[in-house]
């Protein structure tokens, strides 16, 4: 009976985890609309997101029973949700420039002039990409352990971001890069709870994996303010619109980018894990 019930756990999480992507793919989108829809400035719409995010980030640990947060203070614990953070914070950093780099004006000479249907649809791509890199993440973990998965995709991530810098002309460019930065994306998220888990024992993995999840949530809220921030200060202005500025895309990916390497740092620093072995059998009498 309890094998049944642990089985029809995993759609149930499943189909959370779908109507989550969803939500965060139809808001998105709907975030350079949103300063005229309530009547604000971009800093201040921004917060809208930002909100959303820290509600998400005040209930999650909740759920993951923070009475056993003391597991936090192990150092491979610590450094892989300091990389948590950045991870999060360079993740989310596409999904607020993409969509307006998209969606501005084709008369700034960089603006790719896309509707919010056709941006949504062009970095749909991005979200297939991670679902079918946790297979492959799991196979690296495996081979080469779970420290050097994530490492592995701080530095996809990084190439991502330094690949939309240079190439950013048309939207195939542009889907290119996003499809980087979400296989970096898929190979560490998929990685981090193999790291975690094998790091504190049995009884404190939910508590430890909460914290996780609240640390990626930390990085994600963050990211949502600083690049709102910083589109909102470097912007052009074409004929009655304001909008971002090259230089502001521009900054934004670099900012990721940086993000996502100093997040490798972080991830270097956590232990080898060794292998436990197993106890020996007693000898038979």
């Amino acid at each position: 009976m309890a094998q049944t019930s642990g089985r029809a756990i995993v759609p149930v999480l499943a189909s959370c985890g779908l109507v989550a992507s969803f939500m965060q793919t139809l808001v998105v989108p709907l975030i350079p609309a949103f300063p005229k829809l309530l009547n604000a400035s971009a800093t201040d719409a921004s917060w809208v997101v930002t909100v959303t995010l820290l509600a998400g980030a005040i209930i999650t640990p909740v759920a993951g029973r923070l009475g056993d947060l003391y597991g936090s203070a192990r150092r491979p614990v610590l450094f892989t949700n300091l990389a948590s953070i950045l991870v999060g914070f360079s993740m989310y950093a596409m999904a607020l420039s993409f969509p307006q780099l998209l969606q501005a004006p084709s008369a700034t000479g960089y603006g790719l002039g896309r509707t919010m249907v056709q941006a949504g649809l062009c970095l749909a791509p991005n979200g297939l990409v991670m679902m079918a890199l946790s297979p492959v993440s799991a196979r690296l973990t495996n081979r080469h352990g779970a420290r050097v998965t994530l490492m592995t995709g701080s530095v996809v991530i990084a190439l991502g971001y330094v690949f939309a810098i240079l190439l950013m002309d048309n939207v195939v460019e542009l889907i290119t890069a996003s499809v980087i930065i979400g296989a970096g994306v898929g190979i560490a998220y998929a990685a981090m709870p193999a790291l975690i888990m094998g790091s504190v024992p049995v009884t404190e993995t939910a508590s430890a994996n909460g914290l996780n999840a609240l640390m990626r949530s930390v990085g994600t809220s963050t990211s949502s303010a600083v690049m709102a921030t910083l589109l909102a200060n470097l912007t052009i202005t074409v004929g009655a619109l304001t909008v971002p500025s090259l230089a502001g895309f521009r900054t934004t990916f670099a900012a990721a980018a940086v993000a996502a390497v100093i997040g490798l740092g972080l991830t270097a620093l956590v232990p080898r894990v060794r292998a436990k072995t197993a106890a020996p059998e007693p000898a038979a009498v």
